[in-house]
């Protein structure tokens, strides 16, 4: 893959692989506000995680507009925006007047990482978001090749091996 900062389309391939993206929030684990059904974070959680100023994340985001709204960010407003402030005031802190606020799901947080180069942890997080990336393919490849070689009439051995997983499965539990 070639540098995640300067390509849009390798950006967006791993932005569209859902296996990978769980992994990758399994990973990460950070912790956001989970409204109208996916986690969100502010800009000022992403800048804090990525450790950068406010600012900088704001250039991106008028750098990047259409790819980060494409991929998830929005700006709350009205009747949105006063029920998140009804339920994460105490995570948010935003004052009482705000009529807007910018909130990234988990795809334009990401996004926003792989585009930022001003960022010794977005720089870590790429590097992780490729191995995941690598692994979730050679995975997925590997058992899809299992499978095709099974369908070939060779069910026998499939019926092995799924139960040879069970017990292996079963033997760590009980060995915990």
């Amino acid at each position: 893959m070639k540098n995640l900062t300067n390509s849009t389309i390798d950006r967006q391939n791993i932005l569209n692989n859902r296996f990978a993206l769980g992994k990758i929030q399994e990973y990460i684990g950070i912790p956001g506000m989970l409204f109208e059904g996916e986690y969100r974070f502010t800009i000022q959680m992403v800048a804090e995680f990525y450790g950068v100023d406010e600012r900088t994340v704001k250039r991106y985001l008028e750098n990047f507009d259409q790819e980060l709204k494409h991929n998830g960010y929005i700006l709350s407003k009205g009747k949105q925006l006063k029920e998140l402030k009804l339920q994460f005031d105490h995570v948010i802190n935003v004052p009482s007047k705000t009529t807007q606020l910018g909130l990234f799901n988990f795809r334009a947080f990401l996004n926003l990482g792989m585009q930022l180069t001003e960022s010794e942890n977005a720089k870590l997080l790429r590097s992780k978001i490729l191995d995941i990336v690598i692994e979730t393919i050679n995975d997925w490849t590997d058992r899809h090749i299992f499978l095709r070689r099974n369908k070939s009439g060779n069910r026998r051995n499939l019926y092995l091996a799924i139960q040879s997983m069970f017990y292996l499965k079963v033997y760590r539990n009980e060995s915990r």
